[in-house]
């Protein structure tokens, strides 16, 4: 399986937009503690149900976004991407005239916690979801016995247990590359669990007010269900002396949603960042992403 722009093409890019259509990215970010998740679901809070009826109100037409991550309850996003197909005459109002005032109108009428700090015409070919080149997700954890401090309690998880860094480190060097992680997912029908894990760096971030406190820097072309929590919670336990040093290793041998995997807290992780080729290579890219994955789950 291969993730190169030049792999064999086998399933159809989705239709150019019609000429009086625009694609407009948004770049967001936003506290996920009292969300219900990104997607949106009847009668709960969620980051995309709160997005599009704001969108909706300046735009005065239903829209619907298409995001790079879609991220569980509870986690949080400064680097978050979505993309939203508009007509080009939503962009004649007098106080609406380009997409980037959509930042400026937005401002007054989001809650605080969701941030659009970015929007604008997006170039030919590009597909928040499936023109990703890569995902980065920031998981912050403290085994301090006392917690985090309490301005870091909302993107801050609690371990209970003193864990050793340099183990959980050799437990996540065994997971990069190009694994199955079924182990680690939970299961969606159709869905791949395939996927290039390429950077799992754990990182001692303790000060003398925030001791014991670490932050695990994790980068994939995607993620499946729950995937990042699962691997820094296989990682923790070994950290801890729960479970051995092949512990990660040989859950890579699994080939479905493995019982001894603990999930960490969601609200630890942050969606930081989503890396995007150059123009040109963009529809190529979402084209290539496709056919790799079919119509599989990717977040």
């Amino acid at each position: 399986m291969s993730n190169s722009l030049d792999a064999d093409v086998t399933t159809q890019s989705q239709p150019a937009l019609a000429d009086d259509m625009i694609r407009v990215r948004l770049d967001i970010a936003y506290d996920g503690t009292d969300f219900h998740g990104w997607a949106t679901q009847r009668g709960l809070r969620t980051v995309a149900g709160v997005l599009q009826e704001k969108l909706s109100l300046v735009m005065r037409r239903d829209v619907e976004l298409t995001v790079a991550g879609r991220t569980d309850a509870g986690v949080h996003a400064d680097g978050q991407v979505a993309h939203l197909d508009v007509p080009n005459d939503v962009f004649t109002q007098r106080s609406l005239q380009r997409p980037e005032d959509l930042v400026r109108r937005l401002s007054r009428m989001l809650p605080q916690d969701i941030r659009l700090h970015g929007a604008s015409a997006a170039p030919a070919g590009f597909d928040a979801r499936f023109s990703a080149l890569r995902r980065h997700y920031v998981y912050r954890v403290t085994s301090n016995p006392s917690g985090p401090r309490p301005v870091r309690a909302r993107d801050t998880a609690r371990w209970r247990k003193p864990v050793d860094l340099a183990a959980v480190q050799l437990a996540a060097d065994a997971l990069v590359g190009l694994n199955d992680f079924a182990a680690f997912c939970k299961a969606r029908e159709g869905a791949t669990t395939i996927r290039e894990l390429q950077t799992f760096e754990w990182v001692d971030v303790s000060t003398p007010t925030e001791p014991q406190t670490y932050e695990a820097h994790v980068v994939a072309d995607a993620f499946c269900w729950s995937m990042v929590r699962s691997l820094v919670g296989a990682c923790l336990t070994v950290g801890e002396g729960k479970r051995g040093d092949k512990f990660t290793s040989e859950l890579l041998e699994e080939r479905s949603r493995s019982s001894k995997v603990p999930v960490a807290p969601a609200n630890g992780l942050s969606l930081v960042q989503v890396d995007y080729p150059e123009a040109g290579d963009l529809a190529k890219r979402a084209q290539v992403t496709r056919a790799l994955r079919g119509h599989s789950a990717i977040s």
